[in-house]
């Protein structure tokens, strides 16, 4: 009787990971979905000057492990943005500045490099929206991991976005990142 309720159990909790398994894996974002939703979020417009931002980090738990504020000085030299980053963390820790370079290319496609990203970061709009994705070596207390950003952001007016990150390792979302963004005067 007992090994058959242990058996029991042990089904339950195999299937209950399974389920958490592919519920990790099921953020799935199409941009096409947002190219006809106005307004165009230009994303020189949006960062050209300086851009105040609000964000928090969640664990796959939910749980609440950075509230931060960013203040974002942006400037366009050519066809490069430079967008330079200063963080202040309420919660957790993370990286104090980070200096990102985005170059509007010829396809009408964005490339983006910073210190801290592996290689570049690719981004395409989406009328209302725009997608990057990129790969980082994210430190996490005393490890770090090399996880893949999937970072939408979609426009609400010319001045107010928001910006959402799926932070995936082995195609599983392990955190989200939810930035609310405001131009300023």
């Amino acid at each position: 009787m007992i090994k058959n309720a242990m058996k029991v159990v042990l089904g339950l909790s195999i299937a209950s990971l399974s389920v958490l398994g592919l519920s990790g894996c099921s953020v799935s974002v199409e941009g096409e979905d947002y190219q006809s939703i106005a307004p165009t979020f230009n994303i020189e417009q949006f960062f050209d000057g300086n851009v105040k931002a609000w964000g928090i980090v969640q664990n796959r738990s939910g749980e609440v492990v950075q509230r931060f504020v960013v203040d974002i000085d942006g400037s366009i030299n050519g066809n490069t943005l430079t967008l330079d980053e200063t963080f202040d963390y309420g919660v957790g820790e993370g990286p104090g500045s980070r200096t990102w370079k985005i170059v509007k290319q010829s396809d009408n496609t964005y490339v983006g490099r910073a210190g801290d990203i592996d290689g570049p970061a690719k981004g395409t709009s989406y009328g209302n929206a725009f997608n990057f994705h990129y790969e980082m070596d994210l430190p996490v207390d005393d490890t770090t991991y090399s996880v893949t950003f999937d970072d939408w952001f979609w426009a609400f007016d010319d001045s107010t976005m928001m910006n959402r990150s799926y932070i995936r390792k082995f195609g599983i979302v392990m955190a989200e990142v939810t930035i609310f963004m405001q131009k300023q005067p």
